[in-house]
């Protein structure tokens, strides 16, 4: 008897991440290719087509693959494309739904990846009998994902949802996007490594980052140092999360959500992003919401949660 299992995809600048996944969220196996040695999204889906279809054929085809979800930097839901992403080697509009469907003759279904994440909360996480929350993804950039009712919110064009694209500071940093100010150019893992240099150019404290270069550090090694009580160190935590609190602040009085779940590297920092972000919040939330709303990491942290939340969205896609 065989097994109904989906395909879960994540599409990322440098890597492209994927999982074979069951209904109750079991990964039965998982990989990841890379993403710019592929001259065209065509290649890409090429070479995932072979390597999906050999383990499926190493399991004796016990394994009943019956749709895909793909989770993408600007992929919209509703047109299936990938479009104008600006850190894919792949340029303009990419009708990646269309050329999977193509190549795999499957369901196949794309959302972006924080929305992904979100979905993977929503079906295999902390979420799963919560109808309104808010996922916030803390990589290299800052992605999140707004489920109101039980739905996600994709907005009329597919596109609802950029938080980490908010203005926070008028002519502020330059963000890959092109504007200036963004949230993402401040919380995130780049953004706190800006901070954490901003800081050095202003503060006379003893830190171990004074001979450390920009190009060399890594956003775990701020965590480190705040963990060994580094002043510079703690201090870029208060501010990513003293701006990332504000913002949420911002959001609830919108969407109103139960709980915010924080996802990707810069969330496990724990108590040094968490605290100031959560005092952040409450300091400038309306007062009718004050002491409603946890804050918490999500319950994939440690798994592949844009890979899970992927084949999560596809599982949906077919039971409905």
């Amino acid at each position: 008897m065989s097994t109904s299992v989906v395909l879960g995809i994540d599409i990322g600048g440098t890597y492209t991440k994927y999982g074979i996944v069951d209904r109750s969220g079991n990964t039965i196996f998982e990989g990841q290719i890379e993403t710019g040695v592929h001259p065209t999204p065509e290649t890409l889906i090429s070479a995932l087509a072979n390597i999906i279809n050999e383990n499926i054929k190493s399991k004796n085809n016990q394994l009943d693959l019956k749709g895909i979800g793909v989770g993408a930097p600007n992929g919209n839901y509703y047109t299936g494309n990938i479009e104008l992403a600006p850190n894919l080697p792949w340029k303009g509009v990419i009708q990646f739904v269309g050329m999977m469907k193509e190549k795999f003759n499957l369901p196949v279904v794309m959302t972006n990846d924080a929305n992904a994440a979100a979905q993977g909360e929503m079906v295999f996480g902390h979420a799963r009998e919560m109808k309104d929350f808010l996922m916030i993804t803390l990589g290299t950039g800052l992605g999140s994902g707004l489920v109101v009712n039980g739905n996600l919110i994709y907005g009329h064009d597919g596109f609802a949802g950029e938080l980490g694209h908010v203005t926070i500071e008028e002519d502020g940093r330059q963000c890959g996007c092109g504007n200036r100010g963004c949230l993402e150019t401040y919380v995130s893992a780049s953004g706190i490594k800006r901070t954490l240099f901003e800081l050095l150019a202003t503060e006379t404290e003893p830190s171990r980052f004074w001979d450390v270069s920009f190009n060399s550090l890594e956003a775990k090694d701020i965590t480190i140092a705040a963990n060994e009580n580094d002043p510079i160190a703690i201090k870029a935590f208060q501010k990513t999360g003293f701006l990332l609190g504000k913002s949420l602040a911002d959001t609830v009085a919108h969407i109103s959500p139960k709980e915010i779940f924080l996802f990707g590297g810069l969330a496990k920092a724990g108590k040094w992003i968490f605290n100031p972000t959560k005092a952040s919040m409450e300091k400038h939330l309306l007062p009718i919401f004050k002491d409603k709303i946890n804050i918490r990491p999500s319950a994939l942290q440690d798994k592949n949660i844009a890979v899970l939340g992927a084949a999560a969205l596809i599982w949906n896609e077919l039971e409905d």
